[in-house]
């Protein structure tokens, strides 16, 4: 059977000083890695990197991967308050175009678990044909930012933001990213919904 789905470029990055130095195993990469495995039927080559909290090697580092081809760069740690949290601005000192909704509804499904929700500082951003994301650094809240939150009969009940990333690729040029419905059911307009081919 011949392979149907566009193959896509992945950058994953973990930001923590801690980790990043070895004082502790990070657990950003896999969960990002995890996730994103179950959710796509691409073909995926993660471009995987574990870096500390400096403003301008993030920048950098998110440079890089966008010129490396990465089509979508999702990050994990440092968007809170703390002195040391530079990643939202080190994401925006590289973008294009800013895309808020992101940030809105990552603070709305988090703010479901957690008063503190509202510390959260991450931002998506444009960057050529690169969508930049930060998610949140705990690999629990990573997955339901991602894959929003669902009712107990499995029915979604909020929205995770994974569910706009593949039409916002489509518009910046991307691979046509395609979801396993049972994890993230991505949304489309009907004109946008590309015919899958007989195998």
């Amino acid at each position: 059977m011949r392979e149907t789905h566009d193959a896509v470029k992945i950058g994953i990055v973990s930001i923590s000083d801690r980790a990043s130095s070895g004082v502790y195993e990070d657990k950003g990469l896999p969960a990002l890695q995890e996730w994103l495995t179950r959710a796509l039927k691409n073909p995926i080559e993660f471009v995987p990197r574990l870096i500390p909290d400096e403003q301008a090697g993030i920048s950098a580092t998110l440079v890089e991967l966008v010129d490396a081809g990465c089509s979508l760069v999702l990050t994990t740690g440092g968007t809170g308050p703390a002195l040391r949290d530079v990643t939202p601005e080190a994401t925006l000192a590289v973008a294009d175009k800013q895309m808020p909704g992101f940030g809105e509804q990552m603070r709305q499904i988090s703010l479901a678990f957690v008063p503190t929700a509202i510390l959260s500082r991450q931002v998506a951003v444009i960057r050529g044909r690169s969508l930049i994301i930060n998610l949140p650094g705990q690999p629990k809240a990573i997955a339901e930012t991602l894959e929003g939150l669902k009712n107990a009969d499995g029915t979604q009940k909020v929205n995770g933001i994974f569910a706009a990333v593949p039409y916002c690729i489509d518009l910046i040029g991307g691979p046509y990213l395609e979801t396993h419905d049972e994890v993230c059911k991505a949304f489309r307009p009907k004109s946008a919904i590309r015919a899958t081919p007989a195998a």
